[in-house]
């Protein structure tokens, strides 16, 4: 009997990701109501077999598949390996700059309950693993393991939406235990499947069907910048050969390219933003890169967050400069694709928005619901639909200056409503700016724009659809 594909699970901001292939509702010992886990039946039903993560370990090194497929095969025929099958294999990234120095505690604590080579160590966030995933499906590697997230990061907020939570807990040894047999036995979110799992939900249970975590789709980012721009994108962004741009119908750009380009793809599941929010986020990474030792935890990690908002100009811009100036109508024109409609129709950015988010799942800086919840008459007259995460549509809102966002973050006011939309094309040119931030899923970059040509961003949903455990 073969072990099926793991699990994947991911810990936000310092993320970990667990990857299964089936649910096995029976397990013995201590679960999140208080019962205890017996550490061994636990490990009966995750680990993989000798010869697997052998192949795996090989498949990492050598960064190719193929070779763990054939090592495999190869391994076993010799050594005849007769372990059963685990019922929930699970493979566990660690994000080792995140949660400060629990990130490495944490790691050697899965090593002891798993094996070494099924956690791995490095710089991977979320984003990255369901992109990885996503991969699999287009080269057709079936199936593609579902994903837990461990919250080890600051914001969380696709920990916080697919309910893992929000934060690190303080008892996180037994926690750990929990969360892996939360991954064997959580029910799997997955949008083919949605109305199934959860009518039934409703149904059997009495329970609000839209205030349950539901699955939602990812969303495919298209960059196109003139050649030679010194970028540092994020792990989740994978530059494109150029042949690849040339043959991909479903890039939208009618203005002027120069006859080089670089162009970059990659998926997010929660928010895309370009601005002030993802000038803070990068400035905050940087800090955490340059000096580790000052990000030790969530707590100092937001006010190392309040200094940059405070010294990049969120809330206060210099006197020699013209607040306007600040503003993105400056960089940006904002094209969107609406539900009912094929055709790109322009929407003009409101005057001192100084962000843009393009959110797809509720959650919002840390937890936070910035679009909030307008009432039908409200939504009637701007041609709105009740905001779900599996409506197919992007919620596109902006941020003023600091204040404003701080209100917002407050839940005192909504953010500025810009429009909803199911695909969305940013022109960004240069003008009095040089650069700009943009980030996604919390991984920001500072990205180079020209005078003489625009640099274009496409967002358009992706047919494949990410499958998520229940953290619940």
């Amino acid at each position: 009997m073969e072990a099926e594909p793991p699990f994947a699970t991911a810990a936000a901001g310092g993320n970990e990701a667990v990857a299964r292939s089936s649910i096995w509702d029976l397990i013995r010992g201590c679960g999140p109501a208080g019962m205890t886990i017996d550490m061994e039946e636990l490990r009966r039903m995750i680990l993989m077999p000798e010869y697997l993560r052998v192949a795996m370990a090989m498949s990492v090194r050598a960064k190719d598949w193929n070779v763990g497929l054939v090592a495999a095969s190869s391994i076993k025929n010799r050594n005849g390996d007769e372990q059963a099958a685990p019922k929930a294999p699970i493979v566990v990234f660690v994000n080792s700059r995140s949660g400060g120095r629990r990130s490495l505690a944490l790691k050697v604590w899965l090593q002891k309950i798993m094996t070494e080579e099924q956690v791995a160590g490095g710089d991977g966030t979320v984003g990255w693993v369901l992109g990885s995933l996503a991969e699999l499906f287009m080269h057709k590697r079936k199936p593609v393991p579902p994903t837990g997230i461990i919250p080890l990061g600051t914001g969380n907020d696709l920990s916080r939406s697919f309910d893992w939570g929000g934060s690190f807990p303080f008892a996180w040894r037994s926690a750990v235990k929990s969360t892996l047999y939360k991954a064997v036995t959580g029910p799997i979110c997955h949008l083919d499947s949605f109305h199934h799992y959860y009518w039934s939900k409703v149904r059997r249970q009495g329970c609000d069907l839209h205030s349950q975590s539901s699955p939602s789709s990812c969303w495919h980012v298209v960059i196109v910048t003139p050649d030679g721009q010194s970028i540092e994108p994020p792990l989740s962004l994978g530059q494109m050969e150029n042949d690849a741009f040339g043959q991909d119908q479903d890039v939208d750009i009618d203005g002027e390219l120069p006859k080089k380009v670089s162009c970059f793809e990659g998926v997010y599941h929660n928010y895309f933003s370009i601005g002030m929010d993802a000038q803070i986020a990068y400035g905050f990474h940087h800090i955490r890169n340059k000096k580790p030792y000052l990000a030790q935890g969530p707590i100092l990690n937001k006010l190392i967050y309040s200094i940059c908002s405070c010294t990049q100009g969120w809330f206060f811009t210099p006197c020699v400069h013209d607040p306007g100036l600040r503003g993105l109508k400056n960089i940006l024109r904002l094209y969107i694709k609406r539900a009912d409609y094929a055709d790109w129709e322009q929407i003009l950015v409101p005057s001192g928005v100084r962000a843009i988010v393009a959110l797809n799942l509720r959650n919002y800086g840390s937890g936070r619901h910035p679009w909030g919840h307008p009432k039908p008459e409200y939504l009637e007259k701007r041609g709105f639909i009740e905001a779900h995460v599996d409506d197919g549509l992007l919620e596109i809102f902006g941020l003023k200056q600091g204040w404003h966002a701080s209100f917002v973050m407050t839940k005192l006011i909504s953010a500025q409503h810009i429009a909803q939309a199911a695909a969305i094309k940013m022109e960004i040119r240069g003008g009095e700016w040089n650069q700009a931030y943009l980030q996604m899923d919390g991984e920001p970059w500072k990205q180079p724009i020209a005078q003489d040509f625009s640099t274009y961003v496409v967002i358009k949903r992706v047919p494949f659809q990410s499958l998520m455990i229940s953290g619940e």
